[in-house]
């Protein structure tokens, strides 16, 4: 072998040190250091770190060390034969590459050693300048294989994940997501998330905030437990060679127990919705990523910077790194409970939302393996968390469904029970007022037909004439009776008829019949109370047909749609129910007259409906008071006295 240095030393420029990764050397194994040394110093000068042996020992033991790229190996070693010992590095080391070194220019022993994984044979004597180039080669096309080898890990990986993000999406599209359903998809996809087949993060949790909109919490978490059992679940599931939904049962029974303590981490996550300053708050309401990292280096610079104290006042990191995480630098502080509840400081955040409104985050990092996590991580994970941000959005509008149909089934039930009453409400409210209108205006003029009967009776009738007058004396007397009795049975009735009802549900129900003309006139509505298990002893069917005509009067006072609050609240005195439109109003004049008898403003009616209420709640003992509203509507405020309050 002949060294040709001159003209060789220059090219630094050729790069060869790429060729090689990270700690990675070059083995030379001859036994003559005449060769040996010489061409590891010219293979030095190219960039690339070698190391020299002269038998087969020192280089096994160097080899089982690591971190070795490619071996020149000597056929003729003192110690072993170089044949002999290519199968052995072949198995062992299936990575390296190896470049067989002979004296003898033998194409049979070339071949042969091609077929026991040689990746090229040269024959002594060579130039330096060739061993390079064959060097080079032989480093290119291992790299490629690499290359190759990864570019097929990453499709397979896109595979999976095209497969998990179809198996959801056939899901979703299949049936409504119940809670059971929507947590078994948000299960998947915290295990798309963290399986060796998917994005391999090792820890996956997820928050969601609550019915409420108060706080964010804990609902999900996936991940070993402790560094110490790192790669233990992947390399079990890889073993078992399950599938995905395997995977995923497999978790749903293993990970209460296994990874007990990413479940305790997720449960002690509660967190204000109203602290727009936290982290995980802040990725939720402004639909972000934010990747959180200690290595500045690897952390881009996120879209909008604050700087903040964390929720003890501390300071999120040591002194040394505090300070590029300050206004200045313009990165977002992390609470420290949260560094402290995770044990991790590297870690991303990804929202879940959908257009209308935010549902959580999901929090992923590589506690165990400590790898870094990149943009391309976030992208796909980003991908899994839009998949369960569909799977959220899905289960709320069939939760939203199911609402709306228990409503509607409500109505209908109310409908079915009441459907008299909203027939006859305004009839019966009229008549009834009516009646007690024309008991006062004929009892006087009986009392005085009776009257003068009877005194022309005793005066001047004669005896004919006695008879006549006897007979209307007698039917005056009767109808006086009859309307006595037909007062004294109303009263009665009133007073026997009177039972425990619960307030709200009563106004509630009250509301539902006119939520029909309510939706047509696209009339928003509001009831307020601050104790819904307010109970009162009334006439449950009065009360609501007093209501029931408030409501309907707002209703048609606001054609072109408005809004409609009916607010519960309570005194030392009264149980106050106030109910407000933003109709069209009553001038002054009109509200003075409003409960009088006959009067109205409108083309139909009786003018007897605000008559009927101030009767009823009279009965009750309680009144009401009409004036206009702030908005240009009607406040119409009903007084039941505190003596009606049921105590159960």
């Amino acid at each position: 072998m002949v060294g040709n240095f001159s003209g060789l030393r220059h090219h630094a420029s050729l790069a060869t040190g790429q060729l090689l990764g990270p700690g990675e050397k070059i083995f030379i194994v001859d036994d003559d250091p005449s060769i040996r040394e010489p061409l590891k110093i010219f293979l030095e000068d190219q960039g690339l770190s070698v190391g020299d042996f002269s038998n087969a020992e020192e280089l096994l033991q160097a080899m089982d060390k690591g971190g070795v790229a490619l071996v020149l190996l000597d056929i003729g070693l003192p110690d072993i034969d170089g044949r002999s010992l290519l199968p052995q590095i072949h198995e062992k080391y299936p990575d390296v590459a190896v470049i067989m070194l002979t004296g003898v220019a033998d194409l049979k022993v070339a071949l042969d050693c091609i077929r026991e994984g040689a990746d090229d044979y040269l024959s002594k004597p060579v130039q330096f300048s060739e061993i390079l180039i064959v060097v080079k080669k032989t480093l290119e096309k291992r790299r490629l294989i690499f290359e190759n080898r990864k570019y097929h890990e990453d499709l397979e990986k896109a595979h999976f994940r095209i497969h998990v993000l179809h198996q959801l999406s056939v899901k979703m599209n299949h049936a409504y997501l119940s809670t059971v359903e929507l947590d078994e998809i948000l299960q998947a996809v915290l295990v798309g998330i963290t399986a060796n087949e998917g994005l391999r993060f090792n820890r996956a949790f997820l928050a969601m905030f609550d019915d409420d909109n108060r706080y964010l919490e804990g609902r999900l978490a996936i991940g070993p437990d402790c560094r110490d059992d790192a790669g233990k679940i992947w390399a079990e599931m890889q073993d078992k060679s399950l599938s995905f939904l395997q995977i995923v049962n497999e978790f749903r029974s293993s990970c209460n127990g296994a990874d007990s303590e990413v479940n305790r981490i997720i449960k002690e996550l509660r967190i204000p919705a109203d602290d727009i300053d936290n982290i995980l708050i802040k990725a939720a309401r402004e639909r972000r990523s934010i990747r959180v990292s200690r290595d500045n280096g690897s952390l881009p610079v996120p879209l909008e910077r604050r700087s903040q104290e964390s929720l003890l006042g501390e300071s999120i990191w040591p002194e040394a790194v505090e300070r590029r995480y300050d206004a200045a630098s313009g990165a977002i502080q992390v609470p420290h409970q949260l560094m402290e509840l995770l044990n991790e400081d590297t870690f991303v955040i990804v929202p879940l939302f959908s257009p209308s409104r935010p549902f959580g985050v999901i929090i992923a990092d590589n506690f165990v393996t400590r790898q870094p996590i990149s943009d391309n991580h976030i992208g796909s994970l980003e991908l899994f968390a839009s998949q369960a941000s569909l799977a959220i959005e899905h289960s709320h509008l069939y939760r939203d469904q199911q609402l709306k149909i228990e409503e509607l089934e409500s109505l209908n039930e109310e409908l079915d029970k009441n459907k008299d009453l909203l027939i006859e409400a305004d009839r019966y409210s009229a008549l009834g007022q009516m009646a007690a209108q024309l008991v006062h205006s004929i009892r006087n003029p009986i009392t005085s037909i009776g009257g003068s009967a009877r005194i022309l009776n005793r005066k001047y009738a004669t005896e004919e004439q006695k008879k006549f007058l006897e007979v209307i004396s007698t039917e005056t007397d009767r109808l006086e009776k009859i309307l006595d009795d037909l007062c004294d049975y109303t009263e009665q009735q009133d007073e026997k008829s009177r039972e425990p009802v619960v307030l709200y549900g009563l106004l509630r129900k009250t509301m539902m019949l006119v939520q029909q003309d309510m939706q047509k006139q696209q009339i928003r509505w509001e009831l307020e109370c601050d104790d819904q298990e307010l109970k009162v002893v009334v006439n449950p069917k009065q009360i609501r047909q007093i209501f029931l005509h408030l409501f309907k009067n707002a209703v048609e006072a606001m054609p072109e749609g408005g809004f409609l609050k009916v607010v519960v609240s309570k005194t030392s005195d009264w149980v106050i129910v106030s109910v407000s439109d933003t109709g069209i109003g009553m001038s002054e004049d009109y509200i003075e007259k409003a409960a009088d008898p006959f009067f109205t403003t409108k083309t139909y009616g009786t003018g007897m409906g605000l008559t009927m209420v101030e009767k009823v709640l009279e009965n009750h003992g309680g009144f009401s008071e009409i004036k206009k509203s702030a908005s240009g509507g009607l406040d119409v405020v009903v007084y039941l006295p505190v003596s009606l309050l049921h105590n159960s």
